[in-house]
């Protein structure tokens, strides 16, 4: 089959490319770094160097494919984020209208049917809808757990403070998810044969907060690190004193918020709160303690 991944060489788009690859498909990945290029034909792949926000691009490298893996990247910026999704969204739709394109799978996440209290999140409800309105077209919308490698950003607090938290108590529990775990749903879903929109959870475990604390501090030599639940606005100046623009602090608090209130959870939890994904938190701990002693 002729693939295009979007996302580059990042956490899920490099291992994406690497299997499709191993397994003898024709892989065109989208990259805005033309540094990037002879990394990606390294793996045996193609590269397409340019912008998910030049229509004409995306048109040009959607031509011919048979499916397409579409995400958009974490940061789109200091400011206006979550309409420069939308945007991304609104272009990889009209792209695929004009090509035709068959089959899309989309990174989405978990709170991605809800419109607010999810932060980031709200620029995926929007391109679901768009994608959802597409005829003649499948999609896999692929609502991705909270991502492991997001907690990396805690390690300075950890460091600084002897602490790990957020604005919402240790006994909520939040859906997570490994990158690689990902990848490998993507990979299957891009090969499915499918005319339909439809949801797939990738989540690798789901645990309360506090034992984000117990399995990190154990991992790092700190068995007695607890999780703290901050105030909204204690949460939103800690994320700008850490550097976080404030459009950024404050759809990150937000999230801390629908996680608290279970709005961020309550589809997936609906949905059965399926866990399909291999990769541990007491995994993953292994990963955390490697990048705090680094």
């Amino acid at each position: 089959m002729k693939i295009v991944i979007t996302g580059s060489l990042g956490n899920v788009a490099k291992p994406l490319a690497q299997q499709l690859i191993n397994e003898g498909h024709d892989i065109t990945v989208i990259s805005s770094n033309e540094s990037k290029k002879s990394e990606i034909e390294t793996l045996g792949a193609k590269a397409a160097i340019g912008s998910i926000t030049d229509l004409d691009f995306l048109v040009n490298t959607f031509n011919g494919a048979d499916v397409a893996f579409l995400m958009t990247p974490p940061n789109m910026g200091p400011e206006n984020v979550v309409e420069n999704t939308i945007n991304a969204g609104k272009n990889y739709a009209e792209a695929i209208q004009q090509t035709g394109l068959k089959r899309v799978v989309m990174l989405s996440s978990i709170g991605a049917d809800s419109p607010v209290e999810n932060g980031p999140i709200k620029g995926l409800h929007f391109i679901e809808k768009f994608y959802n309105a597409l005829e003649n077209t499948s999609v896999t919308f692929l609502r991705a757990g909270y991502f492991y490698i997001n907690f990396f950003n805690d390690i300075p607090m950890i460091k600084n403070a002897g602490i790990i938290g957020g604005n919402y108590p240790g006994d909520v529990k939040i859906p997570l998810v490994h990158p690689v775990d990902i990848a490998k749903a993507a990979a299957e879903e891009l090969v499915k044969h499918s005319e339909a929109k439809n949801v797939r959870y990738i989540v690798s475990d789901i645990r309360p907060a506090s034992d984000l604390a117990k399995v990190f501090g154990s991992a790092i030599g700190k068995p007695e690190l607890p999780w703290i639940e901050f105030k909204d606005e204690d949460s939103l100046n800690g994320m700008l004193q850490a550097g976080l623009p404030q459009e950024m602090a404050e759809l990150y608090t937000e999230m801390g918020l629908g996680l608290r209130k279970g709005i961020v959870q309550k589809d997936f939890i609906e949905h059965g709160s399926p866990v399909d994904g291999e990769v541990k938190l007491e995994d993953f701990a292994k990963e955390f303690s490697d990048k705090f002693n680094s």
